[in-house]
């Protein structure tokens, strides 16, 4: 099964100079935990609920704006890539998500651990997290 049956779409994206208090409530809003973060056309990061909650709460950044705490260089997939391939992406970088591109490197989709569990294979889900929290 490829990364397009299951992916979600479509993808709500911001800019690096959103702010964080605009990117939380979206988020919260659209009921989602990540946002991919692009800069004229070009994916430059995500940020995640977790870089709000580590990166900028505790820490009370001066800064409005998610470039300081989001992730740098999401990491990636394709829509005709296997599942498997994606649940094992996941597994070597120790992510939920990953942005799912088309062929011409546009972003079409997010897929989750949970997507892969819901929609693809609850075993191949349950590896994926298992490797995931692994402390390596």
């Amino acid at each position: 099964m490829l990364v397009s049956r299951i992916m979600r779409t479509p993808v709500t994206i911001v800019c690096p100079g959103t702010s964080v208090r605009a990117a939380a409530a979206l988020m919260a809003e659209l009921d989602l935990g990540a946002l991919p973060v692009c800069d004229n056309g070009r994916l430059v990061g995500i940020l995640t609920d977790r870089d709000i909650v580590t990166r900028w709460v505790p820490k009370a950044i001066a800064s409005r704006h998610i470039e300081p705490i989001m992730t740098p260089e999401a990491v990636t997939c394709y829509a005709d890539q296997e599942i498997i391939e994606a649940a094992h992406l996941m597994s070597a970088c120790q992510i939920r998500r990953l942005v799912v591109l088309d062929s011409a490197d546009n972003i079409v989709g997010i897929v989750t651990v949970e997507d892969i569990a819901n929609d693809a294979s609850e075993e191949l889900a349950g590896q994926t997290l298992g490797e995931i929290v692994e402390q390596r």
